[in-house]
Order: structure tokens, then sequence, then C-alpha cells
């Protein structure tokens, strides 16, 4: 189960699992944004089942994972890619609704998502999690505060999740990527000035592509990644190593 699967690092996500042998339940606000998506599963020869969901309503969250496990009887992996960053604004600047909403998608969702999915992989006695997180997880970045909450948010219930379900076989990880050329972050990137400055800040000189996710999400998935649990790959081009 993949949600924000319909673009940027969740639908890039999405087709490196289905290549790799995964049936997908892919999960997004918008049931549409998710067809092409789903075809292009379909046409690597592997199953599909695209579902509506605001990942930050319990009631739609528990909908959706009954009618994944409804058409394939189990979950194995969860990524919870959903995400939204529609405040750039100085923290003295930020409304409450701004605050709220970011956290509701971004910290919310991916706890809710994790909740419901990880009773049935304890059920299973198996599973692997995987959220993306971000550099904002880790270092500040100005005129994000909601956004580099929920992200840190995101990197603590990990380790959380991580403990508890450890002894019966979930394994809990986070990735956290610098800045990538999705929606997401088109306004920074196409703001000479900002993109500049982000650039300067990354030592490989470039930003992310979401294809730079995959091989993070394919190694925490796989038995490669079996002896790796309440940690936070980053991905994030040098960034947090000066």
């Amino acid at each position: 189960m993949i949600t924000g699967a319909s673009r940027g690092i969740g639908r890039s996500i999405a087709l490196a699992f289905a290549g790799a042998g995964a049936d997908l339940a892919l999960v997004s606000r918008t049931r549409g944004d998710l067809e092409t998506v789903a075809a292009g599963v379909r046409e690597l020869g592997r199953r599909a089942l695209p579902l509506a969901c605001d990942v930050s309503q319990a009631a739609q969250v528990q909908t959706t994972v009954e009618a994944a496990l409804a058409e394939y009887g189990r979950i194995d992996v969860l990524v919870n890619s959903a995400g939204i960053s529609p405040v750039y604004k100085r923290a003295e600047q930020t409304a409450e609704a701004e605050w709220d909403q970011v956290l509701a998608v971004n910290l919310k969702g991916m706890f809710l998502c994790s909740q419901v999915v990880g009773r049935t992989m304890l059920k299973q006695k198996s599973g692997r999690i995987i959220s993306i997180s971000s550099i904002g997880g880790q270092v500040g970045l100005p005129r994000l505060v909601a956004y580099c909450a929920a992200k840190g948010g995101i990197e603590q219930v990990t380790k959380v999740l991580a403990l508890e379900w450890a002894d019966r076989g979930i394994q809990v990880n986070a990735i956290a990527p610098a800045y990538v050329e999705t929606d997401l972050t088109r306004g920074l990137r196409e703001n000479p000035r900002l993109a500049e400055g982000l650039l300067r800040q990354t030592p490989l000189g470039r930003f992310a592509r979401p294809a730079d996710i995959i091989g993070a999400a394919l190694f925490l998935a796989s038995e490669a990644g079996a002896y790796v649990t309440g940690t936070t790959l980053l991905v994030d081009g040098g960034w947090t190593a000066g």
C-alpha cells in the first residue's frame, strides 16, 4: 500500500515496486489521479487497486485498508508518502489553520495509516512500514515551521513504532530526501534566487529526482534491509553532511 501514489515520490516508488514484483494498493485523495499510475503498474504485469482516501480522516483510512485487505488478503509493505507543503511563511505569520492542515496530512495521516495497517501486520507477525520524511525532520528550514514539525514528528513516531513492534516481526523506517523535483517544490525551484540558495547547500549540486528515492525504498522493503529498523535513511545529496 502506497499513499500519495498519484504523483512525485509515491508514484515513482509504486512503479518501482511493481517492477520488483509487487501488487499494489494505490492511495490518493482523488481516485482519478491514480488511474494513470494503475495503468503503468498493470503494464508491468502486476495488480493495482486505486483507492481514494484522505489520510487525515481515521474513518477513511480504516475503510481504505479494509478494501485493500479484501482485494489482496494481506499488506506486506506500507509506504507513507502522502504529504503537503502549501505554506511558505515565517513562523510568526503562520496561521493556526495552516499549521493544522500541514500537521493533519503529513503527521496525523502517517500515524493513522501506520496504526491501522500495523494492526493487520501484527496479526500477520510481519510487515514493513516506510515513511517519507525530509531533511526538514533533521535540520531547520526557514519559512517551513509546520512542515519541519511534521517531518520531525514522523521520525519520532518511526522510532516508537519500531521499538514497540520489533518483537512482532514489523520493521519501521523512514527516508529523508532533500528537495525533490516534484509539484511540492515547484515554486521554490522556479524562483531563481531561492533555487540558487538551495543548490549551494547541496554538495551534489542538483535537486533530487523522484527516481533517486527508489533505491532506498526497495532496500527497506526487501530482505536486504532485514536488520534495519527505527532509522531514517538520508537521501539528501550531502545536505546534512556539512
